[in-house]
């Protein structure tokens, strides 16, 4: 008979800052056997990697144990709900010992294994060697690494379940995998059931993000409610892999097709492609169905076998950068604000210049307020207050403390109102950039520790050959002539995100009827051109893909983001504004399409 058992796993994080009040809502209000932590971005890997070279103790996130798991664990024993997060971070046996003592504190007897081996610095001297280039822009590996973490899959989890583990602490993990983990032990999926894998691995990739999937960063949030209490998202997994995306009873936010939609293109890339180290995920297919009040099932990821190599994230220095805002007052403040900015930045380079330092590498000047980040689409505004953000980056981080000290004196010696310097003097900090490579699965010895004692784990070497049939493209709209013209909004509904110097915007068709009209407004050209303030006009090219389940669209731009992430000196570094600027864009439909 078939297993008629529900797995539930909630996602308390969706990065390292998002709230702590969202364990306590899943453990007390629901009724979950899981509750998972997603913590780690590329940013975070190198922010956490410098901790720990101040203190050999830190390095992962610290208030996972302190703020998070310690007033919460005698509830998770009595509830005996299990725990998988990557907390660990770049140290995740320190992790773990912190975990330790606060379990025995409280003379509880809560088992805690640690996966091991995504750790790639040590490998560093043997990665020279082998002549390795950047996957996305083709550099060669840096003198200098930060952080080298491979993107660990979901069978090592599975294992620690295996073995009787309470709580699995990770490092690098690809995101879906602690939800995967779960689902793999408790219905011993096989390692080739690649459609079940694929739809686990959606399971957890729709919860990754926290509240995203639950009316968070959502298109229409006028019809969201309950900001002040959102609710943390919670899949219901049966055997089959179909499931059901919901949240505890009582809490704020929406669980629609449209919610959970938005969720599934969030930083996919290529739909057909979205490769992890168990399984290659097609979710091009995928329907969604809403089957009750903040309840929505969804069915149809296909799997393929994964790849041979892990994907690798190493993070490096490269040079310091400085930024400063501040207020700027009455009339012509945007004019105002342009001259200070320019003025500021002319005279410190011409003051480096007498001294024989090079000009800043980079430079970035946005008045917030006129709509600085839209570009050419921007609307005129005759703003009397603007924020000028300006910042630079040097080789030399005294270059960039120069900058920084004459920032204060414009306010007296240039045009008038410079007020409200934020944060006041600003400091220079590192530029951390990413490099990411591939390296064969055979090169990464992955681990289990439970109580000290190191068990080898055996990884699937995975497929040679990924060749799959691409979709074809779908009915695209004639124009007649006849066409009114409306904003994308009106028609879509869209949310951006980066993945490195890409971004990602998922566009989705309010109405089927409306996507025809979607793929004829929104040619690769057509978006190129709206989207030129944020594209490198010499390397980046736009890229559009077909999801057909759910009447969508996944535009990839390239290059688009000013080097990603923190190394970025833009005010939005990872294009999370870009899909409101495309919702503005004017696209042209039949007069009696919407209605009216």
């Amino acid at each position: 008979m078939e297993d008629q058992r529900i797995v539930k796993i909630g996602c308390a994080s969706g990065f390292w800052g998002d709230t702590n009040t969202a364990a306590f809502q899943l453990v007390h209000l629901s009724d979950i056997n899981y509750l998972v932590f997603d913590y780690l971005s590329e940013i975070t890997m190198s922010i956490m990697a410098k901790a720990m070279m101040t203190n050999p103790e830190h390095g992962y996130a610290l208030d996972f144990v302190s703020r998070v798991m310690t007033p919460l664990l005698k509830k998770i024993s009595e509830k005996k709900i299990k725990v998988i997060s990557n907390a660990g971070g770049v140290n995740p046996l320190a992790c773990r010992d912190a975990l330790q003592k606060a379990i025995e504190a409280q003379g509880l007897n809560l088992k805690v294994a640690v996966v091991l081996g995504d750790d790639v610095l040590p490998q560093y001297a043997d990665l020279k060697t082998q002549n390795i280039k950047e996957m996305f822009n083709g550099d060669d590996l840096p003198q200098h690494l930060a952080s080298c973490n491979a993107y660990l899959g979901a069978i090592p989890i599975r294992d620690a379940l295996d073995q009787g583990a309470d709580i699995v602490i990770t490092g690098r993990v690809v995101d879906s995998a602690v939800a995967l983990g779960p689902l793999m032990y408790e219905y011993k999926w096989a390692e080739d059931d690649y459609d079940k894998l694929a739809q686990g691995s959606l399971a957890g990739h729709v919860i990754e993000c926290g509240a995203q999937c639950t009316g968070g960063n959502f298109t229409d949030w006028r019809l969201v409610e309950g900001f002040d209490n959102m609710g943390f998202p919670i899949v219901e997994v049966k055997a089959d892999a179909s499931f059901i995306v919901t949240k505890p009873n009582g809490t704020g936010g929406l669980v629609s097709t449209a919610t959970v939609a938005e969720q599934i293109v969030y930083e996919i890339g290529h739909p057909q492609a979205y490769l992890l180290p168990d399984v290659s995920c097609d979710f091009s297919q995928v329907k969604l169905e809403q089957v009750g009040e903040h309840r929505v099932a969804v069915t149809g990821a296909i799997g393929r076998a994964p790849t041979q190599q892990y994907k690798v994230s190493a993070t490096y220095p490269d040079g310091y950068r400085v930024l400063v805002s501040f207020l700027i007052a009455g009339r012509e403040a945007p004019a105002k604000a342009q001259a200070i900015a320019d003025a500021i930045l002319t005279k410190c380079e011409r003051v480096l210049a007498l001294r024989s330092v090079p000009p800043f590498q980079e430079k970035s000047v946005e008045i917030l307020g006129i709509e600085s980040t839209y570009g050419a689409n921007a609307r005129p505004l005759e703003s009397r207050e603007v924020v000028v953000k300006i910042a630079v980056k040097h080789m030399f981080k005294e270059a960039c403390m120069f900058f920084a000290s004459e920032i204060a004196q414009a306010s007296t010696g240039m045009a008038p109102a410079l007020a409200g310097i934020v944060g006041g003097r600003p400091k220079a900090s590192p530029v951390i950039k990413l490099f990411s490579f591939l390296i064969d699965k055979s090169k990464i010895n992955v681990e289990i520790d439970i109580n000290g004692q190191r068990q080898k784990i055996q990884i699937p070497q995975g497929a040679a050959d990924q060749s799959f049939s691409q979709l074809p493209v779908g009915d695209v709209a004639q124009f007649t002539g006849d066409e009114v013209e409306v904003a994308l909004i009106d028609i879509a509904h869209a949310r951006s995100g980066d993945k490195g110097n890409y971004s990602n915007i998922g566009v989705i068709a309010r109405q089927p009827e409306y996507l025809p009209w979607i793929r004829a407004n929104l040619s690769n050209e057509n978006v190129a051109k709206y989207m030129q303030h944020v594209l490198n006009p010499e390397t980046s090219t736009v890229i559009r893909y077909e999801v057909v389940g759910f009447d969508a669209l996944n535009i990839l731009l390239e290059n688009a983001l000013g080097g990603g992430g923190i190394a970025s000196l833009r005010i939005d570094p990872q294009g999370k504004a870009f899909a409101q600027q495309l919702l503005d864009m004017p696209v042209k439909v039949p007069k009696g399409l919407l209605g009216h």
